[in-house]
């Protein structure tokens, strides 16, 4: 029997792509080729940022989340911290045996110590913000104002 032979070169853009993804899978956006097809493709400006330790300027016309203090939240996010998880086996329901895992803290600094050790093993992650609980809030929360102040033209 007569093997067909592939007669295209591999596609070194598309693994490397691939590799990129593993490491920086946020940095992965999608784009259209000469065809109009989508294909994966790199955002470079946000790779450039997860790469930096300074605010990195620069931007490329894509599709994005953005929100004020963003670039400054992944220079966070991208920061390392020196705590540790620390299990509370009297309030646990069989410590040794579930396979679940509750954490109380910071959200950010729980999913960085997460992220070494159980990268590609967590099948889900909830995160409950206290909102409003009646705690101390960074963020303002209460924008009500009455008809007419809504209704007046600023």
């Amino acid at each position: 029997m007569i093997e067909k032979l592939d007669l295209i070169s591999k596609d070194n853009l598309k693994e490397n792509i691939e590799k990129l993804a593993e490491l920086f899978p946020n940095c992965i956006t999608e784009s259209f080729d000469d065809n109009g097809d989508l294909k994966k493709s790199v955002d470079f400006d946000l790779l450039k940022q997860e790469l930096s330790s300074e605010i990195v300027e620069g931007y490329q016309e894509r599709y994005t989340l953005n929100w004020p203090g963003k670039k400054e939240a992944i220079l966070r996010a991208n920061s390392p911290i020196s705590k540790t998880l620390r299990p509370d086996r009297e309030d646990s329901v069989e410590f040794d045996k579930t396979k679940n895992l509750f954490i109380e803290g910071d959200n950010e600094d729980a999913l960085k110590l997460l992220q070494e050790n159980y990268l590609g093993a967590v099948k889900m992650i909830y995160i409950d913000p206290p909102y409003n609980t009646g705690k101390d809030f960074i963020y303002p929360d209460d924008y009500a104002e009455s008809r007419d102040e809504y209704f007046q033209i600023k």
